[in-house]
């Protein structure tokens, strides 16, 4: 711990504590101080005695900012005049990064309906973005032809590694530093140290055919990471289930090894989501033949191995499949309808569930692909679906104690966000979305204009 300056008598109640910042005098509390967590400067002041003031050759103003996030949780108005690398330096400094990250990128803090167009992030190269990964309190990992880059959670500081891979296909944040990463093309599952930029691990699935295994879809749970595995001779497929910890393999369910003209077990999982509230597994992959695109999505209980729930699409099958746990419901965009269909997480084992249409349920009939690479997303109680170059943005609405939901479709961000080049990626990180388009190098951030510095 960094030592005091200097120091000069005082008399004051036992829990009012004296701090000379810069030649400015400051008063709070020792709770305020100790507030700030064991072993930070904070508290290493709470400590010292009452009768005298302890000197810190640092920023008044600053410093002024940083006790008003201790004593409230969140930084004063007039912060936003204040450079915020300035910010994150004294934080660090004082030990408090992490109370201003959680005031800055919480979660919670995200506002749908104010979210808007605020920064472009440029990428080095000629690539554009393949996929992004997130972590939860805004840190990103964006891959672009054999690179990825990765932006801390203030987006001011960058750094970019070079893979083994001609593309990366899959992406996960492991860390704000830890990424894994896997391509359609590449054996294995490499473990990247972004930070220091090297592999730290790979990890590959033993097929029967002794063929290597290349990787269609990443997941986790707060335990577990979830990796499906496909034969490079494509004649078999599985879902591996490993510790995020120790990064070893626990178990392994839905092993399929194909025969025939099997079309089903074929379909390696591409898309892989926790389901936090009902401990479940979602998986769901599609393929696209003469006849059209036919998919599937499963439920799966990791524990026993066991599928709970599964349903086969073959008319107006799935672009995009999300779960969302806060509205306990499934949605789907049509891959030739582009409409958004949800189905009731409590009424998954009735006869009679079914996907309800939130739109225009006509389009479905009209043979056009309209949803074609359209994604779909959930973030708390919203639903976040990518048209062309928009957004959509549904809600629920609470109708009494009528039986049938009833979603809102709203368009975001202002007129002047509105279009542009087709959205390929969407994910959300801390408070804000990010959004990648066709052929653009760079990565768009929307976030409210309450929540800029």
């Amino acid at each position: 711990m960094p030592p005091f300056a200097g120091s000069h008598p005082t008399r004051t109640d036992s829990n009012i504590v004296t701090i000379d910042v810069g030649g400015q005098m400051f008063q709070t509390t020792k709770q305020t101080l100790t507030s700030a967590g064991p072993k930070t400067f904070f508290s290493s002041i709470s400590q010292t005695s009452s009768l005298f003031t302890p000197f810190i050759d640092r920023d008044p103003e600053i410093f002024s900012l940083l006790l008003s996030l201790l004593r409230t949780g969140n930084l004063p108005s007039k912060a936003k005049s204040f450079d915020l690398q300035d910010l994150i330096i004294e934080s660090q400094f004082y030990g408090i990064e992490n109370l201003l990250i959680n005031s800055l990128s919480n979660p919670e803090q995200l506002e749908p309906f104010n979210l808007q167009k605020s920064i472009q992030l440029p990428l080095n190269g000629r690539d554009s973005p393949s996929t992004v990964a997130t972590t939860p309190y805004g840190s990103l990992h964006v891959a672009h032809g054999s690179k990825i880059t990765t932006f801390d959670w203030s987006l001011r500081r960058k750094s970019t590694v070079l893979t083994h891979f001609t593309a990366v296909d899959s992406l996960l944040a492991l860390s704000p530093s830890l990424a894994a990463a896997g391509a359609n093309d590449f054996s294995g599952l490499q473990i990247l140290d972004l930070e220091n930029g090297y592999v730290k691990d790979t990890l590959n699935w033993e097929n029967v055919t002794k063929s290597g295994s290349t990787v269609q879809a990443i997941g986790s749970s707060p335990e577990q990471m979830f990796v499906s595995f496909e034969s490079s001779r494509r004649n078999s497929n599985s879902i591996v289930v490993y510790d995020l910890h120790s990064l070893r393999p626990v178990t392994e369910i839905a092993h399929n090894e194909i025969y025939g003209a099997d079309i089903d077990s074929a379909i390696p999982a591409t898309k892989l989501q926790w389901i936090e509230s009902h401990n479940l597994l979602m998986a769901s992959g599609s393929h696209s033949g003469p006849s059209g695109v036919s998919g599937n999505i499963r439920l799966w209980d990791v524990r026993s191995g066991n599928v709970v729930w599964e349903i086969s699409e073959k008319v107006d099958c799935f672009a995009d499949v999300a779960v969302s746990d806060s509205l306990n419901a499934m949605f789907k965009i049509g891959v030739n309808s582009g409409e958004t269909f949800y189905m009731d997480m409590k009424n998954l084992g009735a006869e009679k569930n079914s996907w309800v249409c939130l739109g225009d349920k006509r389009k479905v009939l009209n043979g056009k692909k309209e949803g074609f690479g359209c994604k779909i997303e959930t973030q708390g109680n919203q639903v976040f679906c990518t048209k062309g170059g928009d957004v959509e943005l549904w809600s629920e609405i609470i109708m009494g104690s009528s039986n049938n939901r009833i979603f809102k479709k709203n368009l975001m961000g202002r007129v002047q966000d509105m279009g542009g080049a087709k959205i390929t990626n969407l994910a959300f990180g801390g408070s804000r979305m990010f959004l990648t388009r066709k052929d653009l190098q760079c990565v768009e951030v929307w976030q409210s204009s309450s929540r800029e510095l």
